[in-house]
């Protein structure tokens, strides 16, 4: 159609009123609706009249007046911009490219479901109903056209088809929904049946580990006790060996202590290596069949070694190695560098700790779960001796313990070992004794000094 300087004909004005709409709907802009042979004022003038033309021939679709070149709020902000060139096509490959639009966000929220992730699904969501809603609102504006231009009807054509495959969609989307509804019950009821199954794991463990009887509880003392002797023999021979005083250090873990022989020394290295492992004693339970089952103690660490008896034999072992001592040993910090990053040597002397270790780490094991509930007690320097709460570590050789006035001949040293106290029952502590006589010989040696 040529554009002229007269009004546009009635035929011209109703495809103007259809494409007026159709932009107002689209958010498109206007592109040249009518081609013109010779542009010149006149053209931008009769442009100016159709445009006039477009937003009076329907005043119930607006609520204000403006330019031609204003834009326009009503349904939805509108910029219509007059041009020269065909915009039927280009309009249809518009409403083309917002479907596959919609057919892109659908295929977002379908991957939001592979792996499950709620904000990705809320995004692509918000996105397919987006374009719904612009297609409804196509839909909805070509119900109300009066007349369909033919390119108009291919279009509308299409959107019914689009539609049916949008409500295909919306049926899909409110299945995830509804499968996704369904997975979270599911996994709620897999919550509780885990902590049901955890609370029976506990009960079970409890009864295996923690009801015990009072022989099999002295029994891992008296192993446990063993097996720190064990361990402190290799620990001297080392220390002799590589050119410690041992006298010196022996009077650096007890001080200005009287031992009856010298050989007795060697307590004061376990009362060491006693007060490490039995610092900070865990007060919760934890099961200790893996290790108790396994020959070797090392192949429980190496086939496990992020569990809770890897990491007690890490932190004991770092506390009880003394990084002086292990240089001094080895000549290098090997083992200490080896334990800290993990892992675990099959050196003879870590194999040493280790087999102590299990059975401290044990015998902690069963305090923490016992029933009656299990209490650790220690028994501090110069306390008197008592055989109804402590054993001597060393042979009394037949003296009397209680003197002809009723009180104890002997006085505590240093523990060598705690003690327990399970119900009303007792698990006697070892302790390194000295006569009163001793006491005695020491305080006058103490005031003659002074």
């Amino acid at each position: 159609m040529d554009c002229a300087t007269k009004p546009p004909s009635k035929s011209s004005s109703n495809i103007s009123d259809i494409v007026s709409k159709f932009a107002k709907v689209c958010r498109f802009r206007s592109i040249g609706v009518f081609s013109t042979e010779s542009p010149s004022h006149d053209h931008h003038h009769n442009n100016n009249g159709i445009c006039n033309a477009m937003l009076t021939e329907d005043s119930s679709d607006a609520t204000g007046e403006g330019e031609c070149d204003m834009e326009r709020v009503h349904p939805h902000p509108l910029e219509i911009q007059p041009k020269t060139t065909q915009c039927g096509n280009v309009e249809i490959l518009k409403l083309f490219d917002t479907i596959s639009a919609l057919k892109l966000a659908y295929v977002r929220f379908q991957e939001a479901h592979i792996p499950n992730d709620p904000a990705k699904i809320k995004a692509a969501n918000e996105l397919v109903v987006a374009e719904l809603e612009v297609l409804k609102k196509i839909k909805r504006a070509f119900k109300e056209v009066d007349s369909i231009s033919a390119g108009s009807a291919l279009l509308l054509a299409e959107i019914q088809v689009h539609e049916k495959f949008l409500e295909k969609l919306k049926f899909q989307v409110k299945v995830k929904n509804n499968e996704i509804l369904e997975l979270q019950q599911e996994l709620q009821d897999l919550d509780l049946k885990n902590r049901e199954l955890v609370e029976v794991f506990k009960q079970k463990e409890r009864e295996s580990i923690g009801i015990l009887n009072l022989p099999s509880f002295e029994d891992v003392f008296k192993v446990a006790s063993k097996a720190i002797h064990d361990f402190a023999k290799p620990l001297i021979s080392l220390m002799k060996t590589s050119g410690w005083d041992l006298d010196r250090a022996a009077d650096f873990i007890e001080a200005s202590v009287v031992y009856s022989r010298r050989s007795h020394k060697k307590y004061a290295f376990e009362a060491y290596i006693t007060r490490k492992m039995f610092y900070k004693m865990p007060s919760r339970s934890y099961n200790v069949d893996s290790v108790l089952r396994s020959e070797d103690p090392i192949d429980a660490l190496i086939s496990d070694p992020h569990s809770a008896f890897a990491k007690f034999c890490r932190t004991k072992y770092l506390s009880v190695v003394h990084p002086m001592m292990e240089a001094s040993f080895f000549g290098n910090l090997d083992h200490r560098t080896f334990v800290s990053s993990g892992r675990h040597p099959r050196t003879l002397f870590y194999q040493a700790f280790v087999k102590m270790a299990r059975w401290v780490w044990v015998l902690q094991g069963i305090v923490a779960s016992s029933e009656p509930k299990a209490e650790m007690y220690r028994v501090e320097r110069g306390s008197e001796f008592s055989d109804v709460c402590m054993e001597s570590v060393q042979e009394l050789n037949g003296d009397t313990i209680v003197s002809d006035e009723g009180r104890s001949r002997f006085k505590v040293e240093f523990m060598v070992m705690p003690g327990f106290k399970i119900g009303e029952t007792l698990v006697r502590s070892k302790v390194y004794l000295s006569t009163m006589r001793s006491l005695n010989t020491r305080k006058r040696d103490a005031l003659a000094n002074w």
